[in-house]
């Protein structure tokens, strides 16, 4: 099989893999090296300052001991096969970079033999590239759960961002669906990881010349929707992981039904886009806007709503505390308005320090005024003309789209109203809940 035939055939079994996210690394590039990671930025994905950025994302090996029910790549699904040798990839990456088609390696591999064995390979790549090539650009690597200690320190010592994928979001479906997997194998490499990271920030300061671990940190990446677990078990896993092993990203991939099995979804089965999408929204509010799993979701309500981010949804269910006032309101409670964002909520802190802030200003700073103007007030004043009705400020927050999804569910002529309705209307409470995805 010749090299192009094996990057068809790997290229392919790798684009199954979402993260691959290459910001927040700063490798300085050796003398007499090519390729830079800060300042030329890294393509397929996006960096801390939205640039698109350019990778080689391939697997090593398509071939696996294991046989995960849902992977393309498992053992008794029959696929066509293929593995690199070290110097193969390492050539490859280098003339991909020379031809300007990347910038930089995201490598990831079927466990082929054993973890050592694997890990072995995926490290002669890494030492040929940055040692022999003397390679400077970014390069992000799967560690393989199960392998020795000192090959993963080695390899995030090469690399620039090294990760663990947690597959389930539970031990039961992991057991279930990957039975020759464990929570353990897979949660100890990622405390490793957080170790060696960690000692960036003492050892680094005795031995400067010393390479770094992992400077970009290390991240992971779950299923969603192959197993049962609600959008609540999967957010609190979320933040656990953020708290206990401090990653820099989790990745949410809705599950595509590429093989099938009796214990998984139907084939014909979409995969679960919007669900994947507010995940992620619910993540970028834990990180940066300061909120907490049980505020966005509880038992009673553990799903996220079809119809507003989880942010609106959060402001539906707590009118009671709006609206704010824009001038005095905490930084905190500004970040918790529909249409503030975190960079507009600091040019409101920082500009309301010289001057009181009315509508114009806002939106010169980036506020979403088409959202946030239920949600505030500007010297004690809401905007001039805004009729603000609890009924109007939930239809205003929908799409059209979903209002007229919304109007077919019920009678003709049928009032959407939160006051005092006839018996042969919606109450308030059915109104809130249909329109916030509750029911």
């Amino acid at each position: 099989m010749d090299l192009m035939d094996k990057l068809t055939i790997l290229s392919d079994a790798a684009k199954y893999d979402a993260a691959c996210t290459s910001s927040g690394s700063s490798r300085c590039t050796p003398a007499g090296g090519i390729g830079n990671c800060f300042t030329a930025g890294l393509c397929h994905s996006f960096a801390a300052d939205g640039r698109c950025i350019s990778l080689l994302k391939v697997l090593m090996t398509n071939f696996c001991v294991y046989d995960c029910r849902y992977c393309i790549n498992r053992r008794s699904n029959d696929t066509p096969r293929a593995a690199f040798t070290p110097r193969e990839l390492a050539d490859l990456t280098i003339q991909f970079y020379r031809r300007n088609y990347i910038e930089g390696l995201f490598l990831s591999s079927g466990v082929l033999k054993s973890p050592d064995y694997t890990c072995e390979q995926m490290l002669k790549t890494l030492e040929l590239l940055r040692g022999e090539y003397r390679f400077g650009g970014y390069i992000h690597v799967k560690a393989i759960p199960g392998a020795d200690d000192t090959l993963t320190r080695r390899l995030g010592l090469l690399a620039d961002r090294i990760s663990v994928n947690i597959e389930m979001p539970s031990s039961q479906s992991l057991s279930l669906l990957c039975p020759e997997k464990t929570r353990t194998s897979i949660l100890r490499p990622m405390g490793f990881i957080r170790d060696g990271i960690q000692e960036n920030t003492t050892d680094i300061v005795q031995y400067r010349h010393a390479p770094r671990f992992a400077p970009a940190g290390q991240s992971t990446q779950m299923i969603v929707g192959a197993t049962p677990e609600s959008d609540l078990k999967i957010l609190r896993l979320t933040q656990g992981l953020y708290k206990k092993y401090r990653l820099k990203r989790v990745f949410f991939s809705a599950y595509v039904p590429v093989v099938s099995d009796a214990l998984l979804p139907a084939g014909e089965t979409k995969p679960p886009l919007l669900r994947e999408h507010r995940l992620y929204q619910a993540d970028w509010l834990l990180r940066f806007y300061g909120f907490d799993a049980e505020e966005l979701l509880d038992e009673e309500h553990p799903a996220f709503s079809p119809y507003v981010d989880p942010k609106c949804n959060w402001a539906l269910n707590h009118l009671d505390r709006f609206p704010v006032e824009v001038n005095t309101a905490p930084y905190e409670t500004l970040l918790r308005v529909p249409g503030i964002g975190v960079k507009s909520a600091q040019r409101i802190r920082t500009a309301r320090r010289h001057s009181r802030l009315d509508w114009p200003h806002l939106k010169k700073m980036g506020v979403v005024l088409k959202r946030a103007q239920y949600f505030l007030l500007c010297g004690g004043r809401a905007p001039e003309g805004l009729r603000v009705t609890q009924d109007g400020v939930l239809r205003a927050l929908i799409s059209q789209k979903d209002r007229e999804l919304l109007a077919s569910q019920h009678p003709q002529g049928e009032q959407l109203s939160l006051f005092a309705p006839p018996q042969d209307q919606l109450t308030r409470e059915d109104v809130l809940q249909c329109l916030t995805g509750q029911i």
